[in-house]
Order: structure tokens, then C-alpha cells, then sequence
């Protein structure tokens, strides 16, 4: 009915899905499985209780960011700007680079908004194959930046949804050739034991892209990136005012002044990933990718990951597949690192269904 004022290169796109997860074990979105103590709730109540919500939010969450930027390690000739997501920021990213004749560029798989973004901007995306064990092909890689000279190129490090790190020598290669920006995406920093932020004093055409949501935090719907400070300037004109609301301003700031509680969650999260990892590797049918996220990537027999992940669903257990994206992930599902009774839960159902297959 409207496609005669759509534009064409929107039409062909699907939404974003998020599956009704009601009554249902998680394990789809990557969230941190636990919540605040109940004295630190009472305690956010109190604050957010306090909020100005008739007046705007700070436009430029001050306070916030020198919280983040201390929290984060971020390095002091390194400015910082917040966005409702990484999601937003990255479509900041793309709207200030925009232009038909423009590219982005990222490896295949990897994050499904980069590629979204860029095709509703009208901009051209280039995907580049990883190899066969997830890691960049680095000729591959090079040959491409060559021949596309993308405007920015998105790293996800580590990478969803396959978990790994890619090498740093390899990624260190392609900033120094990139004639753009070279985005990594530290999404899962927090279980991950490596980072780039140290490195933008070296690269100014490095930005460092971070999320909370992966701490313990998804709901605040935070983001952040670190970069020069031109570019962040410039970023600033794309973003939309009092993009970050006051009762975030507060929560997020109340988070990092309690940040040792999610630290200790996401410890206990990466001593159940290993937990989970070895209890998937018994399953023999199974090619479990070893991972520096919140979550583990398995491959099934072929043919059989939309049978297990149906028979999971109707069981009260979520997971995501990611079969459909096809090549590489053909026959993978994801599995989020939860608390241990819903790992368990999850594993004695997946037992259960493989042993009928």
C-alpha cells in the first residue's frame, strides 16, 4: 500500500524479531541472569524516586560519562559520547559517514545491525566470509579494505555470535590500512580479559564501541563509544538531543557506584560458561566453538538445530537459531550463559531430545 513511498532498499529488510520469551527459561538474548540484591534496589528506588522527570535530562550526562570514562579505563585524550544502545551509536556512526557511494564493511558472521543500518541509510555493505574456525581471513580482509575502501568497518570483539576473539595482530593490520574508521565492538568486554581502549591513543581512526547491557544492565539501554575527540564532536551533531533519559542518567550512575556487585556476577558467569562449555562438549552430535562472551555457539548434526530448538521451546526453554543466516552458521544454535538451575534445566532438556534423534 505504501511502497510507492518507501524507500526500495527498506522494503527488502525484515524487523528486528524478539521472540515473547513470558514463562519461558531465557537464554536467547545474552542478558545477565541475575538482579540487584535486594538492598541495592531499595536503594535505586530511593534514588530514581528523586528524579526531576518534569525537567530534561542533562543533554550531555556529564556526571554519567566521567563515571564511564573512570570505570572504563578509558584514556584521558579519549572523548566519550552515550547513545541509547551501542545500537544508536552505530547508526550515529553510519548517518555521519552516509552516502550511496559509501561502504561499511564487516565480517560474515558477525552483528546483524551493522548490515541493517547501513542498507536503511542507503549506504552498500560488504560482508567478508570468516574462515571455516571463525577467524578473519586476513588476505581476505586486506584485499577487501582495498578494494571497497570502506568508511567504517565494524569488528566485533569479541565477535557475535560465534564468541571469539580475533587476532589482535590481524586487527592492528587493518586499522593502519583502513583509509575510515575502525569500529571495535567490545559488547562483551566484560568476559572477554582483553580490550582496544588502550589503543586509541595510537589510532585516531579507532573508536572503541561498549554496551552495559551484557553487565548486568540491558534494560538502561546504554551505550558507549570512546574516540577523538573530533570525531566525537562531529558525532554529537548527528546525535539527537537528550538521547539518554534522567531515570538512566541516575541507574547507570548508581550501577558503576556499586560496580563490584556486577563484577562478581560476571564472574560467576565465565565460571559457568567453562561449566557449560564442558557439559555440551560430552554431547558427541555436537561441535561446541570455545567463546569470550555471555554465551556458546554449538553446531547440531546436519539438518537437526530448528528440531532441537523447537523441542526446547516447547519444553520452556529459549534459546536463539541461527540456522536461517545459513552459510557458516548453517545447523548452529546459540545458548546465553544463565544462572547454574537454568543452565542445568537446559542441558537435561537438550539430553533428553538429542538422545530421541
Amino acid at each position: 500500500m505504501f511502497d510507492h513511498i518507501i524507500q526500495q532498499s527498506i522494503r527488502g529488510l525484515q524487523a528486528y524479531h524478539v521472540p515473547n520469551a513470558k514463562g519461558m527459561i531465557k537464554l536467547d538474548a545474552m542478558e545477565n541472569p541475575y538482579r540487584l540484591p535486594d538492598a541495592l534496589q531499595k536503594q535505586l528506588a530511593d534514588a530514581l524516586a528523586m528524579a526531576e522527570i518534569n525537567r530534561y535530562p542533562d543533554p550531555s550526562s556529564r556526571e554519567l560519562v566521567g563515571v564511564l570514562k573512570s570505570a572504563m579505563q578509558v584514556p584521558d585524550a579519549v572523548e566519550v559520547l552515550l547513545g541509547n544502545g551501542s545500537d544508536e551509536i552505530i547508526q550515529i556512526i553510519a548517518m555521519a559517514v552516509a552516502g550511496s557511494d559509501r561502504v561499511i564493511m564487516a565480517p560474515e558472521p558477525s552483528f546483524s545491525m551493522y548490515r541493517m543500518i547501513a542498507l536503511c541509510l542507503g549506504m552498500r555493505y560488504e560482508a567478508v566470509p570468516l574462515r571455516d574456525d571463525f577467524a578473519l581471513n586476513l588476505p581476505l580482509m586486506l584485499q577487501a579494505i582495498e578494494k571497497y575502501k570502506p568508511a567504517v568497518l565494524f569488528l566485533a570483539y569479541p565477535n557475535n555470535p560465534t564468541g571469539n576473539l580475533f587476532s589482535r595482530d590481524d586487527i592492528k593490520a587493518m586499522i593502519e590500512l583502513s583509509p575510515g574508521l575502525l569500529v571495535v565492538d567490545e559488547a562483551y568486554h566484560a568476559f572477554a580479559d582483553d580490550s582496544f581502549m588502550s589503543e586509541l591513543v595510537n589510532y585516531p581512526n579507532l573508536l572503541v564501541l561498549r554496551t552495559v547491557s551484557k553487565m548486568g544492565m540491558a534494560g538502561l539501554r546504554l551505550g558507549l563509544l570512546a574516540a577523538h575527540p573530533e570525531l566525537i564532536e562531529t558525532f554529537n551533531k548527528v546525535r539527537l538531543p537528550y538521547n539518554i533519559n534522567v531515570l538512566t542518567q541516575i541507574s547507570a550512575k548508581f550501577a558503576f557506584d556499586h560496580k563490584s556487585v556486577f563484577d562478581l556476577q560476571t564472574e560467576q558467569i565465565k565460571k559457568d560458561r567453562a561449566t557449560l562449555f564442558d557439559a555440551l562438549s560430552v554431547f558427541s552430535s555436537l561441535r561446541v566453538f570455545p567463546s569470550k562472551a555471555n554465551f556458546i555457539l554449538f553446531k547440531t548434526a546436519a539438518g537437526k538445530s530448528e528440531v532441537i530448538f523447537d523441542a526446547l521451546s516447547v519444553d520452556g526453554i529459549l534459546i536463539k537459531t541461527l540456522n536461517k543466516q545459513a552459510g557458516l552458521l548453517t545447523d548452529c544454535l546459540r545458548v546465553t550463559v544463565g544462572a547454574p538451575a537454568e543452565n542445568k534445566r537446559f542441558l537435561e532438556s537438550l539430553a533428553k531430545i538429542l538422545k530421541k534423534l
